[in-house]
């Protein structure tokens, strides 16, 4: 079995893929990465038919080695990439041979980076994901030292693929649907709310991130009501009026009133949101959002046609003189 070794761990390094689904009966919600799509990326530019299990990076990548030939995918939030020294591009798939060292480091833009091998990250799976889930226990951060086991590559022969650069790690616009809760809120401060733009607060992790400005969105009707099944996308409103948006580690019930829900395939955007980007609210229809749904399979399948082979700069090619680059030139002397 191949294996990765983390010779450095420089932000919060886990294991994540598509979570868990179908547990919140037992109060477990789904987890797995925050950005969904970077998965799906991965998954696309390594030719796999399903989203691979990755190690998901929050603000800084690390230092990596591997001991059998395989391909990687990095994609999500932008860092620097080199390949012994060499640079790599990002949102693209790369060849990495035994005991070359890749490193990553800061993001450039957005929050979480993504590493993908392409046999996926083969730990011990529990209820049938390998996500980690920090806050109640299952799995636990990588640090310097660790060592990862992976599944073998399928294609290591697969040329390397590269996909155009995504643009949500600059904050922008979100769209919103009304939920359960809409009514409760008057219309001066549903207006309000769809005219003001935020910025992505600083108080923010895995299960939420809070929408700052210096407005307020409270409602009265918010005393009394039950609390109930929430999930990830809701807009929860605490009570002096300050709107979360809850993430993929979200709780699986709750009290506050929500103004709102984000469209599923808006949220990679609003986790990539750095501290001080701007995140404006869209309101949208029902029938709006359910014409622009697409499942993620769909989503996979439309990636993996725009995938295009990466063509390789002559100037990084170290070995570039031990390929034939003229073919029909002999030394003359095989020819008599």
């Amino acid at each position: 079995m191949t294996t990765l070794s983390i010779r450095r761990a420089d932000g919060i390094m886990t294991v994540q893929d598509m979570g868990r689904p179908g547990h919140l009966a037992q109060g477990l919600s789904r987890g797995g990465a925050m950005d969904r799509r970077a998965l799906l990326e991965a998954a696309a530019l390594l030719g796999a038919d399903t989203p691979l299990a990755a190690l998901e990076m929050a603000g800084a990548g690390g230092e990596f080695t591997f001991d059998t030939a395989t391909r990687i995918a990095l994609t999500g939030a932008p860092m620097s990439a080199t390949l012994d020294g060499t640079p790599l591009r990002w949102n693209a798939a790369h060849l990495v041979l035994p005991d070359q060292v890749l490193r990553l480091g800061g993001v450039r833009s957005g929050v979480y980076g993504y590493l993908t091998p392409a046999g996926g990250i083969a730990t011990d799976p529990w209820l049938d994901s390998r996500a980690t889930h920090l806050t109640i226990g299952i799995g636990e951060a990588l640090e310097r030292g660790c060592t990862v086991p992976l599944g073998d590559d399928p294609d290591p022969e697969r040329p390397a693929m590269g996909l155009p650069a995504p643009n949500r790690f600059e904050g922008g616009t979100f769209r919103v649907v009304d939920g359960a809760h809409t009514a409760l809120f008057s219309d001066a401060v549903i207006e309000a709310f769809y005219a003001t733009t935020f910025v992505r607060a600083p108080r923010g992790n895995r299960q939420g991130i809070q929408l700052g400005s210096d407005a307020r969105f409270a409602t009265d009707a918010a005393q009394g009501i039950a609390s109930d099944l929430i999930g990830p996308g809701d807009v929860q409103m605490t009570g002096d009026g300050v709107p979360y948006i809850l993430m993929a580690e979200c709780q699986t019930v709750g009290g506050y009133p929500r103004i709102g829900t984000v469209l599923p395939e808006d949220l990679p955007l609003i986790a990539q949101a750095a501290p001080g980007v701007a995140l404006r609210p869209c309101h949208v229809s029902l029938d709006t959002a359910l014409a622009s749904a697409r499942s993620e399979a769909a989503e996979l399948r439309d990636l993996a046609k725009q995938c295009t082979p990466l063509i390789r700069d002559v100037a990084t090619i170290r070995d570039l003189l031990s390929y034939q680059l003229i073919s029909g030139v002999t030394c003359g002397d095989d020819l008599d």
